[in-house]
């Protein structure tokens, strides 16, 4: 037979773990919804019998990536979230955002800052200082409330429908620009969503303005932000807008790269 007349063969289909996928489906579920869920609720939901999703979430409560409630239902801990920044790590997002850090403290002249979440704070992971007199200081490791700061309100804003209920109650006042009630944070959050950009307007240090816009996922999960500080006494006219269109378009530059990775 002539080489140019075979058939190339059929791609064969990978094989599927069928437990290991209901596994990760129920996980999925859990992670994204706005509060615990039980056993029947997700046996509807996914399509699986009772017995099945029952064993599944003692298995994964076992290993730490769920945890039951007192009234006998489940909800996701943060050890998902754990293995994301893992990943995370792996993109090397320092390198990725460097440029567009460089960009942002050039045409700012200010303290530009890399934040990842962690629980109800971010962390700075990377940081440009400020060439003003007058500046903005925090340390790269250093962190903040999430709900007190630029990087960390934007990341919120994509992050709202599974951490609005860890916000309830712990939303701590720093200074007298603090959004300190749940009610105020959801219009908040709106704005920001509309706006592609969040201000923090002296929230977490008086005086001190910040301006984020969250760095994301092709799914839309917020796994970073962009940041830039700046003392109020800094700020011309004009300055404010020209900073959050800055930080919006770095932050959207770096989000289009990821998903391309």
């Amino acid at each position: 037979m002539d080489q140019q007349d075979t058939a190339p063969e059929p791609k064969k289909t990978p094989k599927v773990d069928s437990t290991l996928a209901k596994g990760l489906q129920i996980l999925e579920a859990l992670a994204q919804s706005k509060g615990p869920r039980g056993v029947s609720e997700l046996s509807r939901e996914l399509e699986l019998t009772k017995s099945n999703v029952f064993r599944l979430l003692q298995t994964l409560s076992t290993l730490g990536y769920a945890r039951p409630t007192d009234d006998k239902r489940y909800s996701a801990t943060l050890k998902a979230w754990q293995v994301g920044r893992s990943v995370v790590e792996h993109f090397n997002l320092r390198d990725i955002c460097a440029p567009s850090m460089q960009m942002l403290a050039s045409k700012t002249g200010e303290a530009v800052y890399l934040a990842v979440p962690e629980g109800l704070n971010v962390v700075y992971i990377d940081k440009i200082d400020s060439i003003q007199p007058i500046r903005s200081w925090n340390p790269v490791s250093g962190s903040a409330p999430i709900h007190c700061v630029g990087t960390g309100k934007a990341i919120l804003a994509a992050n709202y429908v599974r951490m609005r209920d860890l916000l309830t109650g712990n939303l701590t006042r720093h200074t007298e620009h603090s959004i300190t009630s749940i009610k105020a944070m959801d219009d908040e959050i709106l704005q920001i969503r509309a706006k592609g950009y969040a201000i923090d307007t002296g929230e977490f240090r008086d005086q001190i303005r910040s301006y984020g816009a969250a760095i994301c996922m092709p799914d839309g999960t917020a796994i970073a932000a962009f940041g830039v500080s700046v003392p109020e006494i800094n700020l011309k006219d004009g300055d404010e807008e020209m900073i959050c269109q800055l930080v919006r378009l770095a932050a959207e530059s770096v989000s289009q790269q990821l998903g391309r990775s």
